[in-house]
């Protein structure tokens, strides 16, 4: 997954990360090329340098783009419904970013948009959608507008949709976009998601695309009886998706997966009981010791694809283990875990994984290697850079790996990301933590 991936320790910087995209972006293109039958994928790549922007692309080129990134991110991770489906192929998820980053629109992330915020992966807006069952009757209000794609998204699918932004620039682009969309049957608003739209209230749903640490009660109060609310509630970096439906004036839980949003800011972050502390950076669940859940997700980690748990009596930490196995290049692979992290008062930390890995082989890229990777964000969650373990090819018995890593003082938070990352082949990992080196 990661272009020039170092075997040195210490953190990439903004080059090594524009490379990593810029790599993906190829792939993403050769592929659009392969599959509209052109002579060279040289016909439509474009050159990308540190900075730089795309070069314009067509409305076709767009389209085909969209359909690589639903079969391959949306339909191939499990969502099924047609007309989510339809609606992920009709968004220009390119026009609800940023112009320094359009270029990165149909690549299975979430997207920096500005003022600490950030587009969810398509995967993630697709799956939302789908629990959320939108029809084509529904009233929903959406909380936490961001640039808008989930409001647009959502609005070829049911009759209205109200969706409340705290950020006012933020808003106020995404108002701004949806109308020059001609998403007609949006409404937005600039204010607290947390006390809901009373006005417009009830609606039959509410999709709530930021995490409180619990569901907010004038939310609760807004819902119809029977109405659902998709939300993902908990701390600031372990979080679960939930869908609840309003039954008898209560809200009956079902969890779907563990994520990881950004957090609802104003009156639900002032309310927030449980603070991360990032002078002790941890991950949870490092052996992957803990049973998975219902949907068979480790617990701690969260974006789970192709994975399986192992059980070994000479596993290299206790019983049990994880293995990533892929055969279709470029398919994802990986499992992922945020946290805190406070470069100020952690100035190095010591990150460890026990690896092994059979007949693997480059993906459609030759930086498509499986490795062990920790990726710095500061307080406006703007990538400092990232440090690697790997990557790793071949097949190998098992194996201690541990790196000392520089932490950025600007640090505010970390993911911690693990798996093939389009390679083929299968690889195992176990143990894999971050300490604070004293």
């Amino acid at each position: 997954m990661f272009s020039r991936i170092s075997k040195q320790t210490g953190s990439l910087n903004r080059q090594h990360l524009a490379a990593y995209w810029a790599n993906r972006l190829a792939m993403l293109r050769s592929t659009f090329s392969m599959q509209m039958g052109c002579v060279s994928a040289v016909m439509i790549m474009v050159s990308i340098s540190v900075g730089s922007l795309a070069q314009a692309q067509t409305t076709a080129e767009h389209a085909a783009q969209r359909r690589i990134m639903v079969e391959r991110f949306v339909k191939a991770a499990g969502v099924t419904n047609e007309r989510v489906l339809q609606a992920m192929l009709d968004v220009p998820r390119h026009e609800f970013m940023p112009k320094e980053v359009q270029q990165y629109a149909y690549l299975d992330a979430g997207i920096p948009i500005g003022e600490k915020q950030t587009i969810s992966s398509p995967f993630i807006v697709a799956y939302m959608t789908e629990s959320l069952d939108p029809q084509p009757t529904d009233k929903v209000l959406e909380i936490g507008t961001g640039s808008g794609y989930q409001a647009a998204v959502l609005s070829g699918l049911v009759d209205k949709v109200y969706t409340i932004e705290i950020v006012e620039p933020l808003g106020r682009r995404a108002q701004r976009t949806l109308s020059r969309l001609k998403y007609n049957n949006v409404e937005v608003k600039v204010g607290d998601g947390f006390l809901g739209w009373p006005e417009k209230a009830p609606f039959d749903k509410i999709i709530v695309t930021c995490s409180p640490e619990d569901i907010p009660i004038p939310l609760v109060d807004q819902l119809k009886e029977g109405g659902l609310i998709v939300v993902p509630l908990g701390e600031r970096h372990q979080q679960t998706l939930y869908l609840m439906r309003k039954k008898d004036g209560e809200m009956v839980r079902e969890a779907l997966h563990p994520t990881l949003f950004v957090p609802m800011t104003g009156k639900a972050e002032d309310q927030r009981q449980i603070l991360p502390d990032g002078s002790n950076p941890r991950l949870l669940n490092p052996s992957f010791e803990e049973e998975p859940d219902q949907s068979g997700t480790m617990p701690g980690w969260y974006y789970q694809r192709q994975l399986t748990r192992e059980q070994e009596v000479l596993a290299p930490h206790g019983e049990y283990f994880v293995t990533f196995s892929n055969e279709v290049p470029g398919h994802a692979a990986h499992l992922m875990q945020g946290l805190a992290i406070d470069g100020r008062t952690v100035s190095n930390i010591v990150m460890s994984a026990s690896f092994k890995c059979d007949n693997v082989r480059a993906g459609l890229n030759p930086s498509d290697l499986p490795a062990i990777s920790i990726m710095f964000f500061d307080e406006n969650r703007e990538n400092l850079g990232t440090a690697f373990i790997g990557p790793f090819q071949g097949t190998r018995a098992w194996q201690n790996y541990d790196r000392e890593i520089r932490v950025p003082e600007g640090a505010r938070e970390a993911i911690v990301r693990i798996g093939l990352f389009g390679a083929l082949g299968s690889a195992s990992f176990d143990n894999v933590s971050v300490r604070k080196k004293n």
